[in-house]
């Protein structure tokens, strides 16, 4: 009976129409199929015969579909020849409905500027990055996942992601990748799986070794793995224009203290930015590093048979050892609200971020997967980079704050990770982050 349920509250959600893309692309995908189905999309559910209620969801969908479904799809620059051949796919799989799908190129940086310029006129289906979320639920764009297809969206995807897809507790938005964070690498013929567990542990095996550890800490992005590891956090609140940040809060000057110790040891060395972590691996100065994805290939060539990465290690904070923590970026996919065809667009969407295409996709353009089925494919932890991001997941957590929080922390960073030469106050030193990072976002 709730099988039919669900068919039934599938089938209202279908429309008919389209909608323009973000930027058309040429090529117009377009499947031709036979008659008509037998019921209008508007059918009321006392309209509806016995044997359509008792069709799955899916087959409800169709059923309750006539003419042309017309959808567009947004996709980045570098997804677009993997993602036309999902939709190529994804039409083959429905041969008694015709579809007209266009597939447009608009950057997951970018989704919310160009879809908040026009929602009516932006795409069915959209890739977006997590941290834009928040605004387009607000702008009341996206379609809420509160009804699913073929798979549970929120029970098949880590669970991290699935926060970063869900505002106020309601899921808006399908998981498609789980990458943009950083964690350890390592070369194995330093240290043991045992040494990575703990940075402690790792700087006497670099000492041993004549080399050492590198973590970009003068960062608002990475800084905060030290705060959010011992249990102080920043985080956006509802308004959305003010940042919640306890970090100088009991604990706090422990934290501070912590990246000074380690900052000065002279083996674990804060480092300028990306470009000189992948410089320092290449020169042989560092055996260990703090990174993520992007520079899996420089250092794998680097350290050859030795490439490894694991989740973040422990650190030592007033004498105790805590887990380091991390920001993580997910990419979702999107349903516009506004869609005329929004079962078609939830179902396309589904399709584009099940466990079977996002190891597809991982295949195809190296992106960890957010499904926790896919992430757990033998070819995906087959990647070192990849299954490391998946473990560090546990302990990881979406980025989202205001503008404002990224130079109070990066100063911060600055100052602890050059060992505090003025001898500044730490309490001080933390509250006047705080500050910084409190303050509310001036409107334009």
């Amino acid at each position: 009976m709730a099988k039919k349920i669900v068919a039934l509250l599938l089938a209202g959600l279908m429309c008919a129409g389209c909608m323009a893309g973000c930027s058309s692309s040429t090529e117009e995908t377009t499947a031709s199929s036979g008659a008509a189905t037998t019921a209008a999309a508007s059918a009321a559910p006392s309209e509806t015969s016995e044997y359509e209620e008792n069709l799955d969801a899916v087959d409800t969908l169709i059923a309750n579909t006539t003419g042309t479904v017309t959808l567009s799809v947004w996709a980045s620059e570098e997804d677009q020849e993997f993602t036309q051949g999902l939709i190529d796919n994804f039409i083959a799989q429905y041969p008694d409905v015709t579809f007209d799908i266009q597939l447009g190129a608009c950057s997951e940086a970018d989704a919310k500027d160009t879809i908040l310029a026009d929602v009516t006129a932006a795409a069915d289906v959209f890739a977006f990055a997590d941290d834009q979320i928040n605004e387009l639920v607000a702008a009341g764009v996206l379609q809420p996942v509160s009804a699913t297809y073929t798979y549970d969206v929120a029970g098949a995807n880590l669970s991290g992601s699935v926060d970063a897809a869900t505002v106020d507790g309601q899921l808006y938005a399908y998981p498609m990748t789980a990458d943009n964070g950083y964690f350890l690498y390592y070369d194995s013929n330093v240290y043991s799986e045992d040494d990575v567990k703990s940075l402690d542990s790792m700087i006497t095996a670099a000492n041993a070794d004549g080399s050492k550890i590198g973590m970009i800490v003068q960062d608002g992005w990475y800084i905060y793995s030290f705060f959010a590891g011992a249990g102080l956090d920043c985080y956006l609140n509802d308004d959305g224009l003010t940042n919640t940040c306890n970090w100088n809060s009991d604990g706090g000057t422990d934290v501070a203290q912590a990246i000074i110790d380690y900052s000065t040891s002279g083996t674990f060395e804060p480092v300028a930015d990306d470009a000189s972590i992948v410089t320092g691996v290449q020169e042989g100065n560092y055996s260990a590093v703090v990174s993520g994805t992007w520079n899996a290939d420089a250092i794998k060539e680097a350290w050859g048979d030795g490439y490894a990465a694991t989740k973040l290690p422990t650190y030592t904070v007033a004498g105790k050892q805590v887990q380091m923590s991390s920001f993580s970026g997910y990419k979702l996919l999107g349903v516009n609200q506004h869609s005329q065809f929004v079962g078609w667009s939830m179902l396309l969407a589904e399709y584009l971020t099940n466990a079977e295409n996002q190891v597809a996709r991982f295949e195809a353009r190296g992106l960890g997967p957010a499904n926790i089925e896919a992430s757990q494919s033998d070819v995906v932890l087959a990647a070192p980079a990849i299954a490391a991001i998946a473990e560090q997941a546990s302990y990881a957590t979406p980025q989202r704050v205001t503008g404002n929080y990224w130079a109070p922390a990066a100063t911060l960073g600055s100052i602890l990770a050059s060992g505090n030469p003025d001898g500044t106050d730490l309490q001080d030193l933390l509250d006047t982050a705080v500050d910084g990072i409190v303050a509310p976002v001036e409107a334009e």
